[in-house]
């Protein structure tokens, strides 16, 4: 076999390995919770974000939620917490990220 074949069959098996190694993305929720807005920052007129990862087991259910980054610090972590964990999806194992707005 020629030299540029071995290449290209080295590159699609390196392609293919990459691809199994990559988490899977859930697609849109079948059921979404909006966050509770928390009332100490809708009366100081803070608004943020909390982006957070998550694995769907499966039944559809969301199972682990993880903060990756939130702005301001810790003040709507529980609120998006709390929402994410009730989310539904059509059922498979998977994995989501998502980030959660905070706007008045």
């Amino acid at each position: 076999m020629s030299r540029p074949f071995h290449r290209m069959l080295n590159a699609a098996m390196f392609a293919g390995a990459m691809a199994l190694s990559l988490p899977v993305l859930a697609a849109n929720p079948i059921k979404r919770v909006d966050p509770v807005y928390p009332a100490e920052a809708a009366r100081s007129g803070t608004t943020g974000y909390v982006e957070v990862e998550y694995s769907i087991g499966p039944d559809g259910k969301v199972t682990d939620v993880s903060v990756i980054d939130a702005k301001p610090g810790r003040v709507f972590v529980a609120a998006a917490v709390k929402a994410v964990k009730q989310w539904e999806f059509a059922p498979g194992d998977s994995r989501g990220k998502v980030k959660v707005e905070f706007k008045l």
